[in-house]
């Protein structure tokens, strides 16, 4: 079993995939991470040195090791499934959860350190932000919606969103 979370930047994937990891007894990826270990560098500074193409090809290594392994859950980076065929790879893979959230919930959730760590987000005030996000969202949404599941999380708590992710594991077991 291989459980992929995707959605926008802030939306709560890895804080989810964390979760629902020590639930489930899943080991939990979060590609960010995976390429911040491999380039010895933050995501905001192998973007902004390396370039973002090198950055998505480090990505796309990062979720072709993930084919190895069994009962994990992975974190994707915001962009992974938007670049290249990785959508496509992500269902041939396993199976893909979008976390839908609005542009303001997901500013309602960002700490100034998280606005801070994301290139895209750096030096925009609230309302920048928030017309960015919406403009940006809207055009991953139609392929974020390719997800085998797609949960609205707008109106949910993490621990209800966590719970809807542990009954789609059980079934998906069965």
């Amino acid at each position: 079993m291989r459980l992929y979370l995707i959605g926008y930047m802030g939306c709560g994937k890895s804080t989810v995939g964390r979760k629902v990891a020590r639930f489930a007894h899943l080991r939990f990826v979060d590609t960010d991470a995976c390429v911040e270990q491999r380039e010895g560098a933050s995501v905001a500074d192998v973007i902004t040195y390396q370039g973002e193409e090198h950055f998505r090809m480090v990505e796309r290594a990062v979720l072709e090791d993930t084919a190895a392994e069994d009962n994990i859950i992975v974190s994707t980076g915001g962009g992974l499934p938007i670049w290249d065929d990785n959508m496509e790879r992500l269902s041939q893979l396993g199976k893909s959860i979008y976390l839908r959230r609005s542009p303001q919930n997901i500013m309602s959730r960002l700490s100034p350190y998280g606005r801070q760590k994301r290139p895209k987000f750096r030096g925009l005030n609230d309302e920048q932000l928030l017309a960015f996000m919406t403009t940006h969202m809207a055009e991953r949404e139609p392929i974020y919606a390719k997800a085998d599941l797609v949960i609205d999380c707008d109106t949910l708590s993490d621990d209800a969103i966590i719970d809807l992710i542990l009954r789609e594991l059980k079934t998906t077991k069965q």
